[in-house]
């Protein structure tokens, strides 16, 4: 780690003057908000571990239940194993553990988590009316019903949830277990169970990314089996403080994403699609993910926690693209004592292939339809990476096939 002595007298330009600048840059986010921007969902347990541990304690059959963070391999063939009545059974006793579960049948966790939803969406409507909570309390039980009961419509397919603190969940659009082509929507700061989707401005949240490029894809590809997964499945930071000058949360959501891309058919090919602080966390998921993963594509990216591409110890392609009204060009690429996620992707030196972001319109504008930046991203997550428009003059194409 580079200590105050050693910067000398730094000359703008040099890496001793970015150096400082991410300093100052600190020394802001602490002014404004703090160490850690907390959130929590007050007054609440945390019913996922709840039923984890239940489970581990569990039987069925008068045998003992499988390790619910055993390989997805051994938990689908023990699930294969099993008669509809001990499923049911599973469903009805442990919801939240099978919502959840990495190598339970797709179809099997959406119905979990439809059970899940609507024992959390009681709760609340309970929550509502507790004289024992604030008015602000109160108001945020109802807020939380309501996005229960909206996620609890007919059609939905909802993989993963967790209602415990700000809350998680991942939806399908598609389908997944028959899927030859995956996408994964990785979103960035202040994600939560309330923000994963929006009336307003629908496409800047995960629901409408993910929903947004599935539509782009089958336009594109109706001939190809797709699904694409709203992964809003990890803790992301609040607002622009320390946490998401951090990559502490990045590390412990690149955990939870491999998981998830592990647990996908193994025939699947998948592309990761990452906006903002989501590329952090897929910055860091890369070393460990399959081959099955074959492009990783970044958006307003604030660094992948690497210096180049290589650094990032996969065989998947990575693309990188920032509409040019972005905010984000300004931060300080660079990495100061964990603070700051390393080299601009855009960047000639990081050998990301550089794609068009064209109609972005911003930070949050990539999965607006009719940019060429979902186009691109669609065009990426069915492999048609010959027909991407390039940005910045870069031949991001070349030597594919």
């Amino acid at each position: 780690m580079t200590s105050f002595s050693e910067l000398g007298s730094p000359s703008p330009g040099s890496a001793a003057w970015r150096a400082l600048l991410a300093l100052a840059v600190v020394f802001v986010l602490l002014a404004t908000t703090g160490w850690t921007a907390v959130r929590s969902h007050a007054g609440a347990s945390n019913p996922l571990s709840a039923s984890v541990d239940a489970w581990r304690h569990g039987t069925l059959g008068g045998r003992a239940l499988p390790d619910p963070y055993g390989s997805p391999r051994t938990l689908s063939r023990w699930f294969d194993s099993l008669t509809k009545a001990q499923t049911d059974r599973l469903v009805r006793r442990y919801p939240l553990t099978v919502g959840n579960l990495n190598g339970a049948p797709v179809a099997l966790r959406y119905r979990a988590n439809r059970v899940a939803l609507a024992q959390a969406r009681t709760a609340e409507r309970k929550r509502m009316d507790d004289p024992r909570l604030t008015p602000l309390g109160r108001a945020d039980a109802a807020q939380r019903m309501h996005r229960y009961q909206d996620l609890l419509r007919a059609g939905r397919q909802i993989f993963s949830f967790d209602p415990s603190g700000a809350g998680r969940a991942a939806e399908v659009f598609g389908d997944l277990a028959h899927a030859n082509r995956v996408s994964i929507v990785v979103p960035g700061v202040d994600t939560n169970i309330l923000t994963f989707e929006k009336t307003g401005r629908p496409y800047t949240a995960t629901v409408g990314m993910a929903r947004a490029l599935y539509e782009n894809e089958r336009s594109h590809a109706p001939d190809i089996k797709t699904a694409v997964i709203a992964w809003a499945d990890y803790t992301s930071p609040a607002g622009i403080g320390m946490d998401a000058a951090t990559g502490k949360l990045a590390a412990q959501g690149a955990v939870r994403l491999r998981a998830v891309v592990n647990a996908l058919p193994s025939l699947s090919r998948v592309s990761l699609m990452c906006h903002s602080y989501g590329s952090v966390v897929c910055g860091i998921a890369a070393r460990d993910l399959p081959p099955k993963v074959t492009d990783i594509a970044v958006a307003g990216s604030p660094g992948m926690r690497a210096a180049h591409v290589s650094d990032l110890g996969t065989s998947a392609r990575v693309w990188a693209m920032r509409d040019s009204g972005d905010w984000i060009e300004d931060i300080p690429h660079l990495e100061f004592g964990g603070l700051g996620h390393g080299a601009d992707p855009l960047s000639s030196g990081f050998g990301a292939r550089v794609l068009s972001a064209a109609g972005a319109d911003g930070h949050a504008g990539y999965f607006e339809p009719g940019t060429t930046s979902l186009d691109n991203f669609a065009r990426v997550g069915i492999g048609a990476v010959t027909s991407v428009s390039c940005g910045n003059g870069d031949d991001c194409t070349a030597g594919l096939r």
